[in-house]
C-alpha cells in the first residue's frame, strides 16, 4: 500500500510551512533518516527526514510552495514491488492555500488528521499496516505488532514505534498540541473601512508574526499576571565586570551586563525553588535545574533561545553560548528544542534607552523579569547622605496561578542580591 508523506508539525506552533526545496526526487529510494527536503516553519529553516523506507513514487508539492498545511500530503512512497500504478486516486490532494471554506458539520480535525490507530490483523491473516523496518525491528524484538499503536499515516506502525516497546506493551505516542487561539477583533475590512481614502500599505502577516499575536493574545487573555518592581545598584557589578573582562581578555571573552542578570536569575531560582516552576493545566511542573530563556530580537519577531543548566555554567560559559544562540536565531537556524521549555525568561531592553517596561509572560513560563537601563541616578546612601549610583530598573512578571506574592519577592529579592553582590554568583 502507497504510503503518503505528509508535511510535519516541526514545532509546536506551526499550523503550515513553506516546501523550500526537494532533496530527493521521483524514483529515488530512500531510508528511514534520509533527509527529504527543507521545510520553512514560523521559527526557522529546517531538515525533514525519512521514517519509512521505500521509493519516492510522486512528489505532490512542488519545490517553493508557501502555505502548505500540516498533515497536507506532500509526496507518495512506495514499497518493494509497488509502483506508480498503485498510487491510485485515494491521494488526498494537496493544500497551499486554501480558499473560504463553506462550514460543515464534520470536525476539521478528524478531516485533517486520521485516528493513529493501527490495523489489527484479521482471523483471514489481512495484513498490519507496518513500514518494512518497523516489521524487523517488530520482529527481532518479538513484539505483538497487533498491540502497538501506529504514529504514521492512517495509523501505519513506523519505526518510532517500535524502538522504544518492549514484548507485552503497547507505544503509544502523544497527540499534537493544541495551537493557540486565534486573535478576535474587528475584521481586517472593517479596520481598513475606517482609513478609506487614506495612503497605506497592507502587510501581510507571515508565520511567526501570526504566532506571535496569538501567543500573546493568549497569555494576556488567561495568564493572570502580576508586577513586582525593583531598583538595583550595578556599581559593584560593573567594577566587577570590568576587572573580569581585563582578565578574559587573552581569551577573547567579553562580558555583558545581560550575562550577568542571566546567572543572577538562574542562581535565584536555585535559592527558591518554589518559583522554578510552570503551569500545566491541572497541575505544576517544578524543576531541579534552571533553564532561563532569553527574548532576542530578529527581523520581524523574536525567538526565546532557552541557556539549560544556567546555573551550573560559568559565566564565561554563559556568554559564549548566549552569543552563538542569539546568532543563529537571527539567522533562523535554531532547533526547536533550543528555543522550546523552559520556566522563566529575560526580556532586557536596557541597551535601546529603556528605563522599565512590564513583559508579558510566555506561557508556560511562571515569570518573566523585564530589565530597564543602568543609569546614574541620585541616592540617598547608608550614611544618609546624597550621593550618585547607577541605578537599573527591573519588573517581575509572575504568573499568579504558580507563584503567589510573597513567593515571587523572594525570588525577585534573591535576583536583586546577585546582582548587587556578583562576586557572590562566583562562589
Amino acid at each position: 500500500m502507497p504510503i503518503e508523506i505528509l508535511m510535519p508539525a516541526l514545532s509546536p506552533t506551526m499550523e503550515e510551512g513553506t516546501l523550500a526545496k526537494w532533496l530527493v526526487k521521483e524514483g529515488d529510494t530512500v531510508s528511514s533518516g534520509d533527509l527529504l527536503a527543507e521545510i520553512e516553519t514560523d521559527k526557522a529553516t529546517m531538515e525533514f527526514e525519512a521514517v519509512d523506507e521505500g521509493t519516492i513514487g510522486k512528489i505532490l508539492v512542488a519545490d517553493g510552495s508557501e502555505g502548505v498545511k500540516v498533515n497536507t500530503p506532500i509526496a507518495v512512497l512506495l514499497e518493494d514491488g509497488e509502483s506508480a500504478d498503485d498510487i491510485g486516486s485515494t491521494t488526498r490532494a494537496p493544500a497551499t492555500e486554501p480558499g473560504p471554506q463553506p462550514q460543515a458539520p464534520a470536525a476539521p480535525a478528524a478531516a485533517a488528521a486520521p485516528p493513529a490507530t493501527a490495523a489489527p490483523k484479521s482471523a483471514s491473516g489481512s495484513r498490519i499496516f507496518a513500514s518494512p523496518l518497523a516489521r524487523r525491528i517488530g520482529a527481532d524484538k518479538g513484539l505483538d505488532l497487533t498491540q502497538i499503536t501506529g504514529s504514521g499515516p492512517h495509523g501505519r506502525i513506523v519505526k518510532a514505534d517500535v524502538e522504544n516497546a518492549t514484548p507485552g506493551t503497547t507505544a503509544t505516542i502523544p497527540g499534537p498540541q493544541a495551537a493557540a487561539p486565534a486573535p478576535t477583533g474587528p475584521s481586517t475590512g472593517a479596520i481598513a473601512a475606517m482609513y478609506e481614502g487614506r495612503d497605506y500599505r497592507e502587510i501581510a502577516l507571515d508565520g511567526m508574526r501570526k504566532i506571535i499575536a496569538a501567543r500573546l493574545t493568549e497569555a494576556k487573555q488567561t495568564v493572570p499576571h502580576f508586577y513586582l518592581r525593583r531598583e538595583i545598584k550595578l556599581d559593584a557589578l560593573l567594577k566587577f565586570r570590568s576587572q573580569l573582562n581585563k582578565q578574559l581578555e587573552a581569551r577573547g571573552v567579553k562580558l555583558s551586563v545581560n550575562d550577568f542578570i542571566i546567572k543572577a536569575c538562574a542562581l535565584a531560582l536555585q535559592s527558591v525553588p518554589a518559583a522554578n516552576a510552570v503551569w500545566a493545566g491541572d497541575k505544576v511542573l517544578q524543576f531541579r535545574h534552571s533553564d532561563v530563556a532569553v527574548a532576542v530580537a530578529i527581523e520581524g519577531g523574536l525567538f526565546t533561545p532557552v541557556l539549560q543548566d544556567a546555573e551550573m555554567k560559568s559565566l564565561s560559559a554563559l556568554s559564549t553560548e548566549m552569543k552563538d544562540l542569539a546568532t543563529r536565531a537571527r539567522d533562523r537556524k535554531l532547533a526547536p528544542h533550543e528555543y522550546q521549555g523552559g520556566s522563566f525568561a529575560i526580556s532586557n531592553l536596557g541597551m535601546m534607552g529603556i528605563d522599565n517596561f512590564d513583559a508579558v509572560i510566555n506561557p508556560p513560563h511562571g515569570a518573566i523579569l523585564a530589565v530597564g537601563a543602568g543609569k546614574q541616578r541620585p541616592i540617598v546612601g547608608e550614611d544618609g547622605e546624597l550621593a550618585v549610583a547607577t541605578m537599573m530598573s527591573c519588573t517581575l512578571s509572575v504568573d499568579h496561578r504558580v507563584i503567589d506574592g510573597a513567593l515571587g519577592a523572594e525570588l525577585l529579592q534573591a535576583i536583586v542580591d546577585n546582582l548587587e553582590n556578583p562576586m557572590v554568583m562566583l562562589a
